[in-house]
């Protein structure tokens, strides 16, 4: 149950219009009161005698009794009260004890013998209420409604609970703000799928993932066609900035300008500033390394610097102090927000959904300590500038290689906000998780087929090998790993690890040792990237012969393997049971 409270208005008869009129699209059915401060007030609902008229000179005449320049210009409170879409519907009586409940939490109407301020609560639809009440109590005082947003929620989950309504996370306050009901009905009349606020707290994010400077900031945001306006102090000194989008126009034909803090709180130009005034501009080893073998630039080398990266980052969030933490799991939303923006058209749509759900959790109370991020956000720098990926070949098996990694990174973001009681959080990281791995599925599918084949015309000999290694190396997990149809992958990248000169069995225990493996869907996938970006393999293994050893079947390349039956499925564990 959400309870959103509005800024304070003039016109008590203007809203009350709109609360008993159509609604924008003739939404609004059967508008009546359901509740109000002396439970007897005029219902042009209900009653054809009474008049919006007599309403709102009921509600404003404890306002209109003052002296004219003591009565306050923004008199007019209002919160709309909305039930999840999955909840039941409520009788007009429980919306009468939600909408009494609701004004005496937030100061309006405290009951036990206070002063309050009159008001009513409209209904004209099934799943919410609205609540109008002007702010001048009985006696001619302001009410205390200090924080009557904050009360409003913390009553709204008690109400929940009582109900057996959906429960909503409890919030900390660092939340991006909601569309208003404005907002959204000004889109479906525009024919958007977003408010224009959502777009632009899109574009901005996908501008700061890497981002080093102001100018590189800006110029983003011109690329992405966003219109800009920035607020300079008389010395010259940037202050902060605006962005609109070019057809978002209000009723005067401009662009709606919105700032920065207005679109989430991390987006203010201060907040924006502390991402680079401490990154180094140098970039690691690793990812040097990454750039000569793939070449430099290239999709495919970002990918997998970013696998790299985010291995290494997720020991940071789950051993290191507060602010590291925070720092890394604020910049996972930039490697996220940059992955989206150069991602294939068949994984696009989940990793947009991931990005959006992470954003509620990239931040919380808990203060980054900016710096230690910095492999990270020069992770997000290199998908941006290593442009859009194909989908196919190494990028499109690096990107699958780089969301399995950030999975199990977001999974650990999930527990060390719900250890910290950051409800809200942890559900946004959890959903941007489910999100990942639809993308996953997605970006696998191809180079893990390829592994597969090649682990099915591996010889019998050599699966046999195969898998007492796995056995000795990992016999907790053999026998669950042997059931998957994974495990053919597993076995080829095994022998191509062999065949580049490692230890395969030193290499498969380092690999599982390293992190949990409690939450993959398949251990045998998870161990295939594992190996692939510890031993320096090619992400994507199509273009490579076949891995000649003795005990191999000559392959002929370009030839193509009908599925195998049942039966012979099964050729590798029947194997692997007669060597025990």
């Amino acid at each position: 149950m959400i309870p959103s409270v509005n800024p304070s208005g003039s016109r008590t008869i203007g809203l009350l219009a709109y609360l008993y009129g159509p609604g924008k699209h003739e939404e609004h059915t059967d508008p009546h009161l359901v509740a109000s401060f002396d439970g007897m007030s005029p219902d042009h609902g209900r009653n054809p005698n009474a008049t919006l008229t007599d309403l709102q000179q009921l509600l404003d005449q404890p306002v209109m009794a003052l002296a004219k320049h003591a009565r306050p210009t923004k008199h007019v409170w209002h919160t709309s009260v909305r039930a999840d879409p999955d909840d039941r519907i409520l009788s007009d009586e429980e919306w009468a004890s939600i909408a009494r409940r609701i004004v005496a939490a937030t100061g309006i109407d405290p009951g036990d013998g206070q002063p309050g301020c009159r008001w009513a609560a409209v209904r004209h639809a099934d799943d919410h209420i609205h609540i109008v009440a002007t702010l001048v109590t009985e006696d001619g005082h302001r009410p205390d409604d200090y924080r009557s947003g904050a009360r409003a929620q913390a009553e709204a989950r008690l109400i929940e609970k009582e109900l057996g309504l959906h429960q909503v996370a409890p919030g900390d306050g660092t939340a991006a703000k909601r569309p208003t009901s404005a907002e959204r009905h000004k889109a479906e009349r525009q024919g958007r799928e977003r408010t224009a606020r959502e777009e632009l707290r899109e574009s901005v994010r996908r501008a700061v993932a890497g981002a080093r400077s102001d100018e590189e900031f800006f110029d983003r945001l011109a690329s992405a066609g966003l219109l800009i306006r920035k607020r300079v102090a008389p010395s010259g000194d940037l202050l902060g900035y605006k962005v609109a989008l070019p057809d978002d126009l209000n009723k005067d034909g401009e662009p709606v300008f919105y700032p920065g803090a207005r679109l989430a709180p991390d987006l203010s130009l201060p907040r924006v500033r502390e991402r680079w005034s401490a990154d180094a501009q140098s970039v690691s080893s690793v990812r040097r390394e990454e750039a000569i073998r793939t070449g430099p630039g290239s999709p495919a080398a970002a990918r997998r610097g970013t696998a790299s990266a985010v291995w290494q980052a997720v020991l940071i969030v789950e051993q290191s102090g507060d602010g590291v933490a925070a720092a890394h799991i604020a910049a996972v939303g930039e490697i996220l927000d940059a992955l989206a923006k150069t991602s294939a058209a068949h994984t696009r749509r989940e990793l947009r959904d991931a990005a959006t759900a992470f954003e509620r959790a990239s931040r919380s109370h808990v203060r980054a300590v900016r710096g230690h991020d910095r492999a990270l956000r020069q992770a997000a720098r290199d998908l941006v500038q290593g442009g859009p990926a194909l989908g196919r070949g190494e990028d499109g098996a690096a990107t699958a290689m780089a969301i399995d990694m950030l999975f199990f990174l977001i999974t650990a973001t999930a527990r060390w906000h719900a250890r910290k009681g950051h409800a809200q959080q942890a559900e946004a990281a959890a959903r941007a998780a489910e999100h990942l791995r639809a993308a996953y599925r997605a970006a696998s599918a191809q180079p893990l087929g390829v592994l597969y084949q090649r682990g099915r015309r591996l010889s019998r000999p050599m699966l046999q090998r195969q898998t007492v290694l796995l056995r000795e190396a990992l016999p907790e997990l053999a026998e669950q790993i042997l059931a998957e149809p994974g495990w053919y992958a597993l076995a080829a990248t095994i022998a191509e690890a062999e065949a580049a000169g490692h230890d395969p069995a030193a290499l498969l225990s380092d690999v599982a040792a390293r992190r949990e493996l409690g939450t993959a869907d398949s251990v045998s996938d998870v161990l295939v990237w594992r190996m692939r970006r510890t031993a320096d393999l090619p992400a994507d293994a199509s273009h490579l012969p076949e891995t000649n050893t003795a005990e191999n079947r000559p392959a002929t390349r370009g030839t193509t393997t009908k599925p195998a039956s049942p039966a012979r499925r099964r050729t590798g564990e029947e194997t692997s049971r007669q060597s025990r």
